[in-house]
């Protein structure tokens, strides 16, 4: 019988401990659904992915952003920003350089009055060279011109020249182009057959202009008051020309040219053009009398609200959708200002306060800037193919010539009756706008046709 096996002892090695179970990072990744397949997608880019779409679809709802996103629109906006800002600098500018160093205001209204008649009998011509040979062409040694004649003056008043050089170195400005009228003819090209896009871009260029008007003016008395007479000139000359090389270098979103044809005709002689400048007219008197009366009655600085009121305004009112019928939709608008250009007439004559005023004209901006949204929008369709800068300009010129009868017209009544009774002329101007406008309708289109837009150049 076999011998057991002596027993051995044997030491078993010490189990070491398990080391702990490491707790599994956060997935970075989420699972989704791709081609049929699932797989895994990075957070961060889902994340970013969330941020895009909340973006996207803030801009499908915020037309403005949409406005914006078309290709090459902020580039140009930009530049036309730039040189519509001293639209409020260089007559103000003016005003206070040749007060300051001749003691006159008299010569001082005199040779800005010049200056804006020499623009109003200039700035069509201007503009009808910018049709037939393009925005760039034309808008950069027109500009160039102006701010020569800008330079000029600055010299003139410098050196003590005689007062007739003033005159005619103002005069020389008048060659500054439409620089609202040239993007508001980018946007027509751009959106042609569009009405709503045209509406929204009609009412940011309207709110621009307001904007312009607001800072310009502050910006030339503080340039003015702070540094030395000339400073609000040169600034204001020097962001014109900027402004303007930028703009016409943005040549992919310019309007081709239209060379003009023996057959075409003035857009003075479109139909219902005649009636709209008239409108233009009546509104231009409307901002003069306002003007002159408003600074009488409380100082210049009140103005701010009233222009402050018609900017939101307007951009509410291009965030908004149209009316199809945009001849009812004036007749609305000129009825809103009519009634709401009472308000600063009762304001004065039953109270005293100026901040009971001041909020009247905040009230009383509200209706300028959707009637000229909508006016403007009706100079578009009623002008001829290919001539958007000549009609927009004509509109321009016909309201310059009712802010000079209005800004007159309001200077009497202050002299002659006072600064209260004189607040019934913006009033009175305004029901004669929607008079005549309300006139033209009748007569050119009983039947209430709305008249369809004018052909696009690549039609």
């Amino acid at each position: 019988m076999p011998k057991p096996a002596a027993a051995r002892l044997v030491l078993a090695p010490r189990p070491v401990p398990a080391a702990p179970a490491r707790t599994a990072p956060p997935s970075t990744a989420l699972l989704t659904v791709a081609g049929g397949q699932l797989v895994a997608a990075p957070r961060a880019g889902v994340e970013r992915g969330k941020r895009r779409a909340v973006r996207a679809a803030w801009s499908s709802t915020n037309p403005y952003l949409r406005l914006l996103a078309t290709p090459g629109a902020r580039a140009f906006t930009a530049g036309n920003l730039i040189a519509r800002l001293p639209m409020g600098m260089l007559s103000v500018s003016a005003v206070i350089m040749i007060a300051g160093s001749r003691g006159s205001f008299a010569l001082a209204g005199a040779v800005t009055a010049t200056g804006l008649a020499a623009t109003a009998a200039v700035a069509p011509f201007t503009a009808r060279l910018v049709d037939r040979h393009g925005q760039a062409r034309v808008a950069v040694p027109a500009t160039a011109l102006a701010v020569l004649g800008s330079l000029a003056l600055v010299l003139c008043v410098h050196l003590d020249a005689p007062a007739w050089t003033l005159f005619v170195a103002y005069a020389a400005t008048a060659t500054t182009p439409n620089t609202g009228g040239m993007s508001r003819a980018r946007w027509a090209h751009l959106h042609r057959g569009d009405p709503a896009a045209l509406h929204t871009a009609n009412s940011f260029e309207q709110a621009a202009d307001e904007l312009c008007f607001m800072l310009g003016p502050v910006l030339a008395a503080t340039l003015c008051g702070s540094l030395f007479l000339e400073a609000g000139t040169l600034v204001g000359a020097f962001l014109l020309m900027t402004g303007v090389l930028i703009f016409a270098a943005q040549r992919s979103t310019e309007p081709p040219p239209i060379p003009r044809t023996r057959t075409a005709v003035s857009p003075l002689r479109a139909p219902g053009m005649p009636v709209l400048l008239a409108v233009f007219l009546a509104t231009g008197a409307v901002f003069g009398s306002l003007e002159v009366v408003s600074i009488a009655h409380a100082g210049g600085a009140i103005l701010a609200l009233q222009a402050a009121g018609s900017g939101a305004a307007g951009l509410v009112y291009g965030s908004l959708r149209p009316a199809r019928n945009v001849h009812h939709r004036l007749l609305l608008c000129l009825a809103a200002m009519t009634a709401l250009m009472s308000l600063p007439l009762l304001a004065a004559t039953s109270t005293a306060s100026l901040p009971v005023l001041a909020l009247c004209l905040l009230l009383a901006g509200a209706a300028t800037a959707p009637t000229m949204v909508t006016g403007m929008t009706l100079v578009q369709r009623a002008t001829p193919s290919g001539q958007l800068n000549e009609g927009m300009t004509l509109s321009v010129t016909a309201l310059l010539g009712g802010v000079a009868a209005g800004a007159a017209t309001g200077g009497w009544l202050v002299e002659h009756t006072g600064t209260v009774f004189g607040y019934a002329a913006p009033m009175s101007a305004a029901a004669l706008a929607l008079v005549v406008a309300a006139a033209g309708t009748h007569f050119r289109r009983p039947s209430g046709a709305e008249p369809a837009a004018p052909p696009s150049p690549a039609a």
